[in-house]
């Protein structure tokens, strides 16, 4: 392969001229003409039979060049692409034919998307405002009552209506227009009243009726609500109240901590929920700070980004949100029909995540050229030990799955980061 020419044509647009040589395009030529002429018929000869010279002179002396242009293209603008000290983005490349023969070789010319060109400065001194970690006694308290609840049980309920914070099981059915919607029937639900699972003013109208009751909720849907026919109007609900269970608490005393922890006394437990309430409002703090120092970090970045890029980034959000999706049992194709949401909308949804996170990977891999971050070998293999560590997989499986230049890359970011990290001014 020779680069012949490498010329900027337009803003992130590269125009790439390669040549492959006689030798290399006709001995491609030979391979394919090994494998494909076993399938091919020409008059005189038995079927995969006849000689290379013979086939060329029948269907034509390019007969086999299209499949060896094929193979040696990938190859060739590979190590094109790699000479010219370029990187592509994820979009189309447009492809021309120059020209091709057993004198020429293979001459081609491709126009590219490369990544942009980025400008930034006052990266160091971005100043954050200190956010303040308040704690009150109440923190505990609030947290033992959560814990108090999740460790009390149900007890059915006979003699009295059902009461905001009970859990009942009812059947019900929508209506719109006095028609029923789908989506809107459900039969032997549970539906614990105060937890806001279904529309607003639902739960509130359950409350009031005894077993055995059957009865009419009037409930309007949010403008905002996803399924679009139902969004705004007004609808009819038919219930019959199965159930009614409360909930039986335990008493807050030494012996229920022994139940639940590993303390022995209601104080030690109260001291050590005190510890970890502290420590997740300061972690908190932190995060706060650090993500207002990231959003004024993608500020200052100065670029003119490829559209392909952004679509790549918004391709790769919705591929980890139908992970996500998978591993709580449902496919994305019946989210989006049980939420009324076309691949469109979810992508437009992901758009703006995916302009920071494209802004925020200029803006580091920019500042650690500036700075001149070189992650050393030590580095890369406490990277891939942590990796190793995390996912629970010997170092070796890892270092065969996990390319090294990936790993080269989270560890340019992160040194980056940390570089603003430590330069930024924290207003009290």
């Amino acid at each position: 392969m020779e680069l012949k020419s490498s010329k900027k044509v337009d803003v992130n647009r590269y125009e790439l001229e390669i040549s492959v040589s006689p030798e290399d395009f006709n001995k491609e030529v030979e391979n394919v003409c090994k494998r494909e002429s076993k399938r091919i018929t020409v008059p005189g000869f038995r079927k995969g039979k006849a000689p290379r010279a013979f086939i060329e002179k029948y269907y034509g002396e390019n007969v086999f060049y299209e499949d060896a242009i094929n193979h040696l293209y990938p190859d060739a603008l590979d190590a094109a692409i790699k000479e010219a000290g370029i990187e592509l983005v994820d979009e189309k490349i447009d492809f021309e034919l120059i020209k091709v023969g057993k004198e020429d070789g293979f001459q081609f010319k491709v126009k590219v998307t490369v990544m942009p060109e980025v400008e930034i400065e006052n990266y160091k001194g971005i100043e954050v405002n200190e956010k303040e970690v308040k704690f009150e006694d109440k923190d505990v308290e609030d947290q033992l009552k959560s814990i108090q609840e999740k460790n009390g049980r149900l007890v059915t309920v006979e003699d009295r209506a059902a009461q905001m914070g009970d859990t009942t099981v009812i059947d019900f059915e929508g209506f719109l227009d006095g028609t029923p919607f789908e989506g809107g029937k459900g039969e032997k639900f549970t539906l614990e009243l105060g937890k806001n699972q279904f529309v607003p003013g639902f739960e509130e109208q359950v409350a009031g009726h005894k077993v055995g009751e059957e009865f009419d909720i009037n409930v309007k849907f949010p403008e905002e609500y996803h399924a679009k026919n139902l969004a705004g109007k007004d609808t009819v609900f038919k219930i019959k109240l199965h159930e009614i269970k409360m909930k039986e608490l335990p008493e807050l005393d030494d012996e229920f901590v022994k139940d639940v922890s590993e303390f022995d006394t209601l104080d030690e437990y109260k001291k050590d929920l005190e510890n970890k309430i502290r420590e997740k409002k300061e972690n908190q703090a932190k995060e706060e700070m650090e993500n207002e120092m990231i959003e004024k970090l993608i500020t200052l970045v100065k670029a003119e980004i490829p559209e392909g890029l952004i679509k790549s980034k918004v391709r790769d959000l919705v591929r980890d949100f139908e992970y996500r999706m998978q591993a709580q049992g449902l496919k994305l194709a019946d989210y989006l029909k049980y939420t009324n949401t076309s691949m469109e909308d979810l992508e437009k949804d992901f758009r703006p995540q995916a302009e920071s996170q494209v802004k925020l990977m200029l803006a580091l891999r920019k500042i650690s050229e500036l700075e001149n971050v070189i992650p050393t070998e030590e580095d890369i293999e406490k990277e891939y030990n942590k990796i190793s560590e995390h996912y629970k997989m010997e170092l070796d499986k890892v270092k065969n799955i996990v390319p090294i230049e990936d790993v080269k890359k989270d560890i340019t970011a992160n040194k980056a980061l940390e570089i603003v990290r430590e330069n930024r001014v924290v207003k009290k």
